[in-house]
């Protein structure tokens, strides 16, 4: 092999190690969480929840990676067979480029990131013993970004041969199912399993762009709206509370009703 071929070799390696990023809002598929709220074997069937959290998370073809601090606070009700939660919440973080192409020409060390929104989650539910079958639920969480990284996805956009989501405001909603219940002899500790499956909705420039491998958007796709997927463990004890959640990212969380 000449040094020709070895130079367009090179050349064509850096383009598709460029190119198999791709850069997407440092909130997608991150902006719902476990949403907290009264059960109906409480003696208070309205409550208010404050929590802050630590969010470890890849973007989707895994080679960037974030983490993030989160502070949430939210207003819940549970009426008859019904309850629903509203709130809002804060974030900051930073993104760490693919650590392991450092040549790269888009590589950099360190773009911060914050958010402000808000949530929406109401679910149906019966009463079977000691749990309360969530059985149907929806989730919507809404999300402004700035900082560093999404003036970065700005100007990516406007270059050639970069995959860029460059929205800095998500609108994301989905379907939940929960199953929550209480110790034995005790109503104030409870334990409960959720499962969520949505996606964001708006216009997303990836899945319009011929040239984006389905290998690098990855998920369930029609129509711009990639389905995912997150499953959630909530407990509380008297009025402490905590969630951990996963789905391409790891949540934990610490807070308190009152």
């Amino acid at each position: 092999m000449n040094r020709k071929q070895l130079l367009s070799l090179s050349c064509a390696a850096i383009l598709f190690a460029s190119c198999s990023h791709i850069y997407e809002p440092a909130l997608y598929h991150q902006d719902i969480v476990y949403q907290p709220k009264p059960t109906s074997f409480d003696t208070v069937k309205a409550a208010n929840y404050i929590s802050g959290g630590f969010n470890a998370n890849a973007n989707s073809n895994f080679n960037d990676f974030m983490v993030s601090g989160q502070l949430n606070l939210s207003r819940a009700y549970v009426f008859n067979n019904f309850n629903l939660s509203y709130g809002a919440f804060g974030t900051i973080g930073h993104y760490d480029s693919d650590q392991s192409n450092k040549n790269a020409a888009n590589y950099f060390t360190y773009k911060y990131f914050e958010a402000l929104g808000g949530r929406f989650s109401a679910n149906a539910f019966v009463t079977s013993g000691r749990a309360d079958i969530r059985f149907i639920g929806v989730e919507i969480a809404y999300s402004q970004e700035f900082g560093t990284y999404a003036d970065y996805r700005r100007y990516l956009n406007t270059q050639p041969g970069y995959f860029v989501d460059p929205r800095t405001k998500l609108l994301t909603m989905g379907l939940t199912s929960e199953v929550i219940f209480h110790n034995v002899n005790d109503k104030g500790f409870q334990n409960g399993i959720r499962v969520f499956l949505g996606g964001t909705l708006g216009y997303n420039n990836l899945y319009s762009n011929p040239d984006v491998p389905v290998s690098i958007i990855g998920g369930i796709t029609a129509a711009n709206f990639n389905i995912f997927a997150k499953a959630s463990y909530f407990i509380k004890v008297k009025n402490y509370i905590g969630t951990v959640e996963i789905g391409n990212g790891f949540f934990l969380r610490f807070g308190y009703k009152f």
